[in-house]
């Protein structure tokens, strides 16, 4: 890697991109002393020093007396406004020799955000939880961003060192010990990466060099600079960050955040590089890229004649949650205005991916999406509840405290055994009591500008005005936001964590041995008395999956249910009809 320090048979070299600076000078902590760096042609600085070590601090001294941290810093013990520590990539003894991965097919993920999911809220403490992972049935485990970010707690979005993992978490041994733990135990890691912006503090890249785009704005602030002067460089580190994930931490595959504000009008838009780039860096091992795309770009998506896609292999498909959640809880808050009364895009999200397909949406002002039929089910990611839809909520109430018992467990069964790759949030499985709210301890001086987003994003939800919302500034919010674990052996939590197992070894044994090779233009769906859903794929083998589902408290008539192999019942479930909340799912074996 060219960026970040390189521990060669010399010492130590040190390298910084700094194209507007003329002097620099690398200042080693440990040794009182401060090294020179020689200039080098495109704006690099460069300097050897023989008796530097790893476990030894530095920063970069600019000419105007700042020291400011390496920005490929692989480790900031003091935070991101703190010196970098020299990390010897290869200290790490990897136990996972024989790993390669498992086909995207096959994935079961599950999300979960590190400094919440246990109380110590690290990666050691995590690798405590990989056996109940392994007895639920997931496979993949989805990490929010780890990268180092300002403060004590944060949801990972403000990353401002994208190479060093945050020292709340523990040090990169730490992380490579967890994901070589869920290797030795058959679970992938995949890992949640922004590239759309930085975060509003503790990155100094931008003192000395062009990072961002002061005239494409962001929800989160500038962009990342792309396509403008010097953005060869900048890309140049971008993808060097997904490689160094993908490569020295073993990663699985790498889910981008909001690609919908990554701006690039150059002749070869980032997001191909970038999936061009982890290809070609991990050729021989199942590596998976998925894109959160909230405009429905899935063109990003297309396969080859093989099945295998070009360059990702599937999106977050928002629109399947908006439309069911809309559907059970008429709940028009927010970007739900556009789903409500709306059961068809129920159907046609779960036969084709997404439900807006090119429509004008009266919520976002504006034509959403791209017809998306021609991709097969396992090109989107399917979930009722993610890190969003329960945190960007006035109170971070789970989907367990908006919609009945039964309709819940119909809710997760349609996510479980559709072709779609399911997604769970942590708790979900045993319907955590838990919120999870949003919480950051990005600095004072930003505290009040954080409140009021807040506020005004979450104004046309009616829980608002159920009183005073939660402090995002408050370590209060961080701390409820932990999960429970004593739940998983009380009562209803208990029995929905055996519903939970049950859905996915019912998954696993009769579904995912039939995904591979599904194509485009495999799903066709029914609206049943504008109440429910009839939904069919033709599945890789040639067979049928059929899901016939009521989403409403009343009795529904609806066409008989397939004949062939019953998958899961859910209700009380009847030839010709559905009761309140009911769903079943058949497959019938090819002709």
């Amino acid at each position: 890697m060219k960026f970040g320090t390189q521990i060669t048979g010399q010492g130590v070299r040190f390298r910084l991109w700094a194209p507007d600076q003329q002097q620099i000078r690398v200042y080693l902590h440990d040794l009182s002393e401060a090294f020179e760096m020689a200039a080098r042609p495109r704006g690099w600085h460069e300097v050897t020093v023989p008796n530097a070590k790893p476990g030894m601090l530095y920063t970069f001294a600019l000419p105007n007396g700042q020291h400011v941290p390496d920005p490929a810093s692989r480790f900031l013990p003091q935070d991101v406004e703190g010196p970098s520590e020299i990390i010897d990539p290869l200290a790490f003894e990897w136990s996972d020799r024989g790993w390669v991965g498992r086909p995207w097919e096959e994935t079961i993920l599950y999300e979960l955000h590190i400094g919440t999911f246990t109380e110590e809220g690290t990666f050691r403490a995590a690798i405590d939880k990989l056996d109940h992972l392994c007895a639920l049935g997931v496979n993949t485990i989805e990490l929010m961003p780890v990268a180092d970010f300002n403060g004590r707690w944060n949801w990972g979005y403000d990353g401002a060192s994208l190479f060093a993992p945050d020292a709340t978490y523990g040090r990169p041994e730490d992380m490579k010990a967890f994901v070589d733990a869920a290797h030795s135990k058959g679970l992938s890691v995949v890992l949640d990466v922004i590239y759309n912006h930085f975060g509003p503090k503790g990155n100094h890249l931008g003192t000395y060099a062009p990072l961002t785009n002061s005239d494409v704005p962001t929800p989160w602030g500038e962009a990342v600079n792309f396509d403008g002067d010097e953005a060869g460089m900048i890309r140049d580190l971008i993808m060097a960050n997904a490689r160094y994930w993908l490569t020295e931490f073993h990663l699985d595959g790498l889910r981008f955040d909001a690609v919908h504000e990554i701006h690039d009008d150059g002749p070869r838009h980032i997001l191909m590089e970038l999936a061009e780039q982890a290809r070609a860096a991990t050729d021989g091992r199942h590596v998976h890229l998925v894109l959160e795309n909230s405009l429905n770009q899935v063109n990003w998506l297309k396969r080859r004649e093989t099945g295998a896609p070009w360059l990702y292999d599937a999106q977050w498909s928002d629109d399947i949650h908006h439309a069911i959640h809309a559907v059970l809880t008429n709940d028009p808050g927010s970007y739900y205005e556009d789903f409500i009364g709306r059961i068809d895009l129920v159907g046609r999200s779960l036969a084709e991916g997404v439900g807006w397909q090119g429509e004008f949406m009266q919520h976002q002002g504006h034509h959403k999406g791209e017809p998306s039929a021609f991709l097969p089910p396992t090109a989107f990611v399917h979930f009722m509840q993610n890190h969003d839809q329960v945190g960007n909520r006035p109170f971070g109430r789970r989907v367990s405290h908006q919609v009945s018992r039964d309709a819940l467990r119909m809710w997760s069964a349609i996510v479980l055994l559709s072709p779609q790759i399911p997604l769970l949030f942590m708790g979900e499985e045993w319907s955590a009591s838990t919120p999870f709210l949003f919480f950051s301890d990005v600095g004072q001086d930003l505290a009040d500008a954080i409140r009021t987003s807040r506020r005004e994003e979450l104004k046309n939800y009616h829980e608002a005005e159920e009183g005073e919302l939660p402090d995002p500034m408050s370590k209060d919010s961080f701390l409820r936001s932990k999960l429970d674990w004593s739940e998983t052996e009380r009562g209803e939590h208990r029995e929905m964590l055996a519903h939970y197992r049950a859905l996915i070894s019912s998954r696993t044994k009769a579904i995912v041995p039939r995904l591979h090779g599904m194509q485009g233009f495999s799903g066709q769906y029914m609206i049943l008395d504008n109440r429910g859903i009839k939904v069919t794929w033709r599945l890789g083998d040639g067979s049928r999956l059929q899901i016939r589902a009521n989403l409403s408290a009343e009795l529904l008539a609806c066409p008989p249910n397939a004949l062939g192999q019953t998958v899961w019942i859910e209700g009380e479930v009847a030839g010709d009809s559905l009761g309140p909340w009911a769903m079943d799912a058949h497959i019938i074996q090819a002709e």
